[in-house]
């Protein structure tokens, strides 16, 4: 992973890290909005300009790819690099998590 993706992606935006938990199977934007709604009960709903803006950029920076279209909805999924920063991310709100519990 070089510098500029570090930099633009640890720690991530709550929309990037659900848009790469999303896409660990192949989906298109409709489907990962109503995936997020789901997972968190209603309390995050993704609006279009940010999850398109979003999949747009992770698309260039390679950390998602373009796999085909199926009824004029572009389906994408995570890229190894993607894959990569995701798991940077898991790490690092396991140990935020972990280094408070006991206080919990």
């Amino acid at each position: 992973m070089d510098a500029h993706t570090r930099k633009v992606y640890v720690p991530m935006t709550e929309t990037g890290f659900y848009i790469l938990f999303c896409l660990r199977q192949p989906n298109h934007g409709y489907g990962i909005v109503q995936t997020v709604e789901r997972l968190t009960g209603g309390e995050i709903r993704l609006a279009p300009g940010t999850m398109y803006g979003s999949l747009s950029k992770m698309e260039k920076d390679g950390l998602i790819r373009f796999v085909r279209e199926e009824e004029k909805r572009k389906i994408y999924e995570i890229t190894e690099l993607g894959t990569e920063v995701l798991q940077l991310e898991l790490k690092r709100i396991r140990r935020l998590y972990e280094s408070i519990r006991e206080e919990l």
